[in-house]
């Protein structure tokens, strides 16, 4: 079977929509592969840092993308998708705030993101890819048979994010995280490099005000089509 016959999912959006709550359990429903692209962006900036590489560097930083040694293993239910670097669980640590924002900063890099751009096309393998990014419905897999965009509003993603730490231990300010986000998305939508926006065929879901349960049960229906 060649890559191309390999149904893809994409679910895009930005930061705090819900595509990494969605993404993995579309792929359990469907028992298909799973990416956490902003994972790999994570990976990068996490793995320069520990290697010394500044990121400003563009050079040692794509040697950095293009060196990832990288897995993605399944969780129960609620849990974050495992991730591993070089064998070392990462889950915790590229999901702070400050590795957020070094991806932020990298994914800039039209360099860096060419050197990564292969490596999420590799992880489409039969059955079925279920890929949660920023990029992957109008950049990674724009053939993609179903596009989905995630998004709410800022606030709401702001009280989501907010909730998530507090339940964690750690002590957060809900207006700075608001203004985390928006400054995060205005560099994200504004980027040279594949801005975030919607693929022009895709399926866009406001999960302002919905239950995970409602989102997932419009994402069912969109994959029906796959």
């Amino acid at each position: 079977m060649v890559a191309s016959d390999i149904p893809v999912i994409t679910v895009d959006g930005p930061g705090g929509s819900g595509k990494g709550t969605i993404t993995q359990m579309l792929a359990r429903k469907l028992g298909w592969h799973l990416l956490d692209s902003g994972a790999l962006y994570r990976l990068t900036a996490l793995a320069a840092s520990r290697q010394g590489v500044a990121l400003d560097d563009q050079l040692r930083l794509i040697e950095v993308a293009a060196g990832l040694d990288v897995a993605f293993e399944p969780t129960p239910p609620g849990e974050p998708v495992r991730v591993l670097l070089a064998g070392d669980d990462v889950t915790a640590a590229i999901r702070t705030e400050a590795c957020g924002e070094n991806a932020s900063k990298v994914a800039v890099i039209q360099p860096v993101r060419d050197a990564l751009l292969q490596r999420q096309r590799d992880f489409r393998v039969a059955p079925g890819l279920v890929a949660d990014g920023r990029d992957m419905g109008t950049v990674v897999f724009p053939d993609a048979p179903v596009k989905l965009f995630l998004t709410a509003s800022a606030e709401e993603r702001a009280q989501r994010r907010y909730s998530q730490l507090k339940d964690a231990g750690v002590n957060v300010n809900i207006v700075a995280l608001l203004e985390e986000i928006r400054v995060r998305d205005e560099r994200d939508m504004n980027r040279e490099a594949a801005p975030l926006k919607p693929a022009d065929d895709a399926q866009v879901i406001d999960s302002t005000g919905l239950s995970i349960e409602e989102v997932l049960d419009r994402c069912m229906a969109a994959a029906g089509q796959a």
